[in-house]
């Protein structure tokens, strides 16, 4: 049974997942890595989830504003012996939930080619592909996607 909470930066259990986010995308992006680096600071992120299994932390993910009506996904990470469970999933659609609520109409992200996983989660949950987008137009290794949000229930 999974239990979600929403959060910020300022979350430890969030902190440490980033961190092995940051340890994983290292090695996959390897030269390039220090390039996409200066866009993933999570400093003053005041939208992030946590999934919990038991006490354990077992997923995150955040969103921040990009610009009027659209949130950016950022910071989505599952750890290695948690994959395949829906966990990703889960992040996604309340982080999708929670930009409805806040009255945002449209969720960006970016994400590698280095990270079919990622690519595969994100055309899974109706992501579509698009153009690159601010910072990664022209990034041969950058694959851009978007959704639509359904209007929050009031």
């Amino acid at each position: 049974m999974y239990s979600l909470k929403r959060t910020d930066s300022s979350d430890t259990d969030f902190q440490q997942l980033v961190a092995e986010l940051d340890q994983d995308l290292a090695v996959r992006d390897g030269a390039e890595h220090s390039f996409y680096a200066q866009f993933n600071k999570i400093v003053q992120i005041r939208h992030a989830v946590l999934v919990y299994e038991g006490d354990e932390a077992v997923g995150c993910g955040a969103i921040k504003v990009y610009e009027p009506g659209v949130m950016e996904v950022k910071r989505m990470f599952v750890p290695p012996a948690k994959r395949g469970q829906g966990i990703a999933s889960l992040v996604l659609q309340e982080l999708e939930a929670w930009a409805a609520e806040l009255g945002y109409g449209k969720c960006i992200l970016e994400t590698g080619l280095k990270q079919p996983e990622a690519i595969r989660l994100y055309q899974k949950n109706g992501y579509r592909q698009t153009p690159n987008y601010g910072q990664y137009a022209g990034v041969d290794n950058s694959v851009c996607f978007e959704k639509e949000l359904p209007a929050a229930q009031q």
